[in-house]
């Protein structure tokens, strides 16, 4: 039983890392089709735990039964019901209380279960961190550290639900979605450690100091860059929010000055990981995940560049964040295989 929790432990730490990165592809699928405020309440969707499917369901009607906190749309705005009760032939606003979070207040079916899709699959996430960190209990005595990152792993998931249902409240703040995908790549993170700290080193891996040296400079210089990505979209989304969507020749028409920063240090980006892959087949250390971090950070550049020169082609803004946080796990988990080959050298 304590080597099936084991084996668990590991199985469903990598079944959370693959949720959490559909989780991420789902958000980047409502940013690309304007589903953010799908589901307008939080955790459940217009009250609903599964959402409807038709705005007939979200309308009063005579003789109908609502349970409690159950939504209804009436004059464009949204009222929860006080509690579970039958209407009559006429509407009783006693029966019915205002929703005070915002004043957003549209259905439309797409854009609801694209969001409730994205929901389903967070919570589907956090079910697998939270069986990975029961299951982790099995290492108690052996290794407790273990134990406790599995479960700082579920406050981290928690935490990332709660910045969820801020951003609803304030109907998609930028700089609430900004937080949001931070976190997200801080639980990538974690996850990633989890599951490289329970996997075989390769034999073929030699450690070389300023090899990793110059690749913790690049994760640095590249989460810089990825800050200031995430300012670049602030000012993209505020400027689609004046100008609207069908303007998006105009959205990097005047620019601020973080733009061209964001810009130019996409060329030292670059520079860095063709130093680091050019001293790793040199030298032979033989880190092959390299390869892939290059041919993703090609895309990301080329995706960059569509939205800047090309006014920002369908599709190109939420490809170029799944490719983000797809490069920082490759980072991330080649600078984890470069500290321990750099330690077993030193030890050895």
């Amino acid at each position: 039983m304590k080597e099936r929790l084991k084996n668990n432990y590991i199985r469903f730490a990598r079944i959370s890392l693959v949720l959490v990165y559909l989780v991420i592809l789902a958000g980047a699928v409502v940013r690309m089709t304007g589903s953010g405020m799908g589901c307008p309440d939080w955790p459940k969707c217009f009250g609903y735990l599964i959402p409807p499917t038709e705005e007939s369901q979200l309308e009063w009607a005579p003789g109908r039964t609502f349970r409690e906190g159950q939504v209804i749309i009436r004059e464009e705005s949204l009222l929860l019901a006080r509690a579970e009760f039958t209407t009559g032939e006429a509407f009783d606003p006693a029966n019915w209380e205002p929703y005070t979070r915002h004043d957003y207040a549209v259905f439309n079916a797409f854009h609801t279960w694209t969001e409730y899709i994205n929901r389903l699959l967070g919570a589907l996430a956090g079910l697998a961190i939270l069986i990975m960190a029961l299951s982790s209990l099995a290492w108690w005595r052996e290794a407790r550290g273990k134990v406790l990152f599995a479960w700082l792993t579920v406050i981290a998931i928690g935490f990332q639900g709660w910045l969820g249902a801020t951003v609803v409240y304030s109907v998609l703040a930028p700089v609430r979605i900004t937080l949001h995908m931070m976190m997200a790549m801080v639980l990538l993170g974690m996850l990633l450690w989890i599951v490289f700290r329970n996997q075989q080193p390769a034999g073929n891996q030699v450690g070389d100091r300023l090899t990793f040296r110059l690749w913790v400079l690049t994760v640095a210089v590249s989460l810089l860059q990825i800050i200031l990505g995430t300012q670049v979209r602030q000012y993209v989304d505020g400027q689609a929010d004046i100008l609207g969507y069908g303007a998006r020749d105009l959205w990097l028409a005047d620019p601020t000055w973080v733009f061209y920063v964001h810009r130019s240090f996409s060329i030292l980006v670059l520079l860095l990981h063709l130093w680091v892959a050019w001293r790793i087949r040199k030298l032979r250390l033989g880190f092959d995940k390299v390869l892939p971090t290059l041919l993703i950070l090609f895309l990301i550049i080329a995706s960059g560049m569509a939205m800047a020169y090309l006014d920002f082609p369908w599709g190109s803004q939420p490809v170029h964040l799944v490719l983000a946080s797809v490069l920082f796990g490759f980072q991330w988990f080649l600078l984890l295989e470069m500290y321990r080959a750099a330690r077993a050298r030193i030890s050895s």
